[in-house]
């Protein structure tokens, strides 16, 4: 699990939080988004992870991403925005997915402009800067 590209603003990619981080932190392989913007040769990535976890209180840091935004969801996804991360480009991979025949593939997803700003934008009122 090593990513061999460095990701753009948008993309949705596997990152492994299970090592180095201690729980209450994100400490298992989830999906995330990516918001830093692409810079060539940097070995670090900022990212918001991604979960299928109901927010009970829904609060401006969590964004539900409009059905259809992460293709391989079986239902409901939030960000949360509360748990941005700076993370090292190998901890990240493409999500693992099933082509029409039944056979493993690799992608990428990006979010739309649209849903990026509004990720950025719950970023912004969990660090206060609403």
């Amino acid at each position: 699990m090593a990513l061999e590209f460095y990701p753009n603003a948008g993309d949705i990619l596997i990152c492994d939080y299970s090592t180095g981080f201690r729980p209450p932190e994100m400490v298992k392989v989830r999906p995330m988004v990516v918001i830093s913007p692409r810079r060539r040769g940097g070995q670090l990535v900022t990212v918001v992870p991604i979960s299928s976890s109901e927010r009970p209180h829904a609060e401006p840091w969590h964004y539900l991403l409009p059905e259809g935004a992460y293709p391989p969801a079986r239902g409901p996804v939030w960000v949360k925005a509360d748990m941005l991360a700076t993370v090292a480009l190998t901890r990240l991979d493409r999500v693992k997915t099933r082509g029409q025949d039944g056979s493993r593939m690799y992608a990428v997803f990006r979010l739309c402009p649209e849903y990026l700003r509004a990720v950025c934008s719950a970023v912004k009122a969990a660090l206060d800067f609403a």
